[in-house]
Formats: structure tokens, sequence, C-alpha cells
């Protein structure tokens, strides 16, 4: 099967978070058509798991305008790089001041791959260690709390847990469950 070819492509616009560009394609059958892609890197999710519950960050989130609790997650600031493990610890430790012992990867998902080529590592953080959060400004709002599976569970239910990345990791850490039951 034929794929979709990049006849040309224009940046509309930049940040050094992310980059918007206008791509115009060809269709396996010969037509035109534009595509607008938001490039942006990787970010890493975790799940932070002690005594049957799950350590999750409630914040401001301003694209929709409220509050919603979610598992610690975030990309490297602008300038800086390193692993993807690297990135889970660190988020990890700036958002909730855990340090985790034990790390396993669950899997790499894409973001919202019908416009951008984001995705994310989730990562299963267990033997945590408390300690105070270094968050950055814009995460000054921030609060963190401890919440029973079956808590967060009744939060997606009641449509009050409503970050597809957390759910969609929370579902890979099931899969992972049952596969080493």
């Amino acid at each position: 099967m034929r794929k979709i070819e990049q006849v040309s492509s224009q940046i509309a616009h930049q940040t050094p978070w992310m980059t918007v560009r206008s791509d115009e394609v060809r269709f396996p059958d010969g037509s035109l058509g534009t595509y607008s892609v938001l490039d942006k890197r990787d970010f890493a999710l975790v799940i932070a798991e002690s005594q049957e519950g799950y350590w999750l960050v409630e914040q401001f989130r301003y694209p929709i305008g409220r509050r919603v609790w979610e598992f610690p997650q975030g990309g490297w600031a602008a300038g800086k790089d390193g692993s993807k493990e690297e990135l889970a610890a660190s988020e990890l430790e700036e958002e909730t001041g855990i340090v985790a012992g034990s790390w396993s990867h669950l899997g790499h998902l894409y973001a919202a791959y019908g416009y951008s080529n984001q995705g994310f590592d989730i990562f299963h953080a267990t033997n945590l260690t408390m300690g105070e959060p270094k968050r950055e400004a814009s995460e000054q709002d921030m609060v963190h709390g401890w919440f029973s599976d079956v808590e967060v569970r009744a939060m997606i239910a009641r449509g009050e847990f409503v970050d597809s990345h957390s759910i969609a990791a929370l579902a890979l850490l099931d899969q992972e469950k049952q596969r080493q039951a």
C-alpha cells in the first residue's frame, strides 16, 4: 500500500518547546492536501505505586481551563536532554519529591498521532522514598496526593480523572500485572 508523501513543509509557528508546521502532501491517488503537524519532544509518565494505590498530581491545565488529577508526567526543558529513564525519575522527583528504588518500562504510546508526532514512555515506579518536590515556576499551583486503586478507578468512572495519557498508562499497568499473575 502506498503512503502519503510530503511535497513541501513550512514552519507556521515555533517556540523552544514545539513547532507547528504546514505540510503539503500527495495522497496515494495523486491528489494534494494539507496536514498541520505539531512537532513536540516525547515525554515520560510515571505510575508511582505504593500500598495498592498511586501518587497523583493535580494542577490547572490552561488549555482546558480546569484543574485535573493525573500521573506525574513531563518532558525535558528546552536545551536539556537525557534518557527516557532519567526523564521519568526527574519528573517524579520534581513534581512529588518521590524517589523510586525500582523501575519498569511499560511501553511507548503516541499522545495524538492525528496531528502530532509526540509520544510518551510509561514507567511503573515502586519502592518509593518520600521527599520534597522541586517544582518549576509553571507548576507552583500543583499538589500531589495518594489515592487507592479503587479511588482512582471510581474517579475515572465518575469522569473526574480525565487525562487520557494516565488512563492509557493504567491500562498498560493492568496488562502487565495480568501477565505476571
